[in-house]
């Protein structure tokens, strides 16, 4: 199949599948990019439709990706560079675009795994660029796992995805309240550690070593009272210029490494 006009209704489709309300409606999302794509399918996605244009996306290499998601049981629909224009959500555009099923994960479905836990809570994130660049530094630490509690912003939202770079499908993730994560870590026995500029122990002074919990919130106002003070630790990140905070993703990146640093795992 070969679609040449931007009036056929499965690029309408697609356009308002960049609409939350839409997503959550249909229970459908997009993923956009090769390297996404192909990290989609290694974490198990199973895409309905698989949108390429070869003049963007060229020859080599389309063979292959376009075999992984037929094998997963997609269905591959040829697009003109006009219209791959038309349903692309990011600049440059590689001519790949998938349609998948939102993937609903909870607490359960996290994986277990040797050695002491090492979970990212992150609670209210408001920007999917910030969620999206967090899940990316969870993926470069090999976490346990990260939950998503009382999210703000769409897990699901394209640019999530885009600033994951396609992590949104391999890193064990879930979506919980606070109250549901809360009891799931004292279950486990994982310790709540917090993130606050008004802590007195500096992170790089605080034992990480053993099943943790770190939990970031909201860009504008930080973690809300009830996991400050629920939390077995709170630890400042030292800032030594004119503001008093971090990025929500960097300031998770920084005791991501820290932990690793301290069980040995460079």
């Amino acid at each position: 199949m070969l679609i040449t006009s931007a009036q056929n209704p499965r690029v309408k489709q697609v356009l308002r599948l960049r609409d939350r309300r839409h997503r959550q409606r249909d229970g459908l999302m997009l993923v956009e990019g090769a390297s996404e794509l192909s990290l989609a399918l290694a974490g198990g996605a199973r895409p309905q439709t698989v949108y390429f244009c070869p003049a963007l996306a060229g020859q080599l290499g389309n063979a292959g990706l376009l075999a992984r998601a037929q094998q997963a049981g997609a269905e591959l629909v040829e697009v003109s560079q006009a219209v791959f224009d038309r349903m692309a959500y990011r600049e440059n555009p590689d001519g790949w675009l998938a349609v998948l099923p939102a993937l609903r994960r909870g607490l359960d479905d996290l994986p277990g795994a040797p050695g002491p836990a090492l979970i990212v809570v992150a609670e209210a994130i408001e920007k999917p660029g910030n969620l999206g660049a967090l899940l990316r530094s969870a993926d470069a630490a090999a976490v346990t796992g990260v939950i998503v509690c009382d999210p703000t912003t769409d897990l699901y939202n394209p640019n999530v995805v885009r600033s994951s770079r396609g992590t949104l499908f391999t890193v064990p993730l879930a979506e919980a309240t606070a109250p549901e994560t809360l009891a799931w870590l004292r279950a486990r026995q994982i310790s709540v550690v917090a993130t606050s500029p008004q802590a007195s122990l500096a992170y790089t002074d605080a034992d990480l070593r053993g099943p943790v919990a770190i939990v970031v919130g909201a860009e504008d106002t930080g973690l809300s009272t009830d996991w400050l003070e629920q939390a077995d630790l709170s630890l400042r990140i030292p800032m030594l210029g004119k503001v008093n905070s971090l990025n929500v993703a960097t300031a998770a990146t920084l005791l991501l490494y820290e932990a690793r640093r301290q069980r040995g795992q460079s």
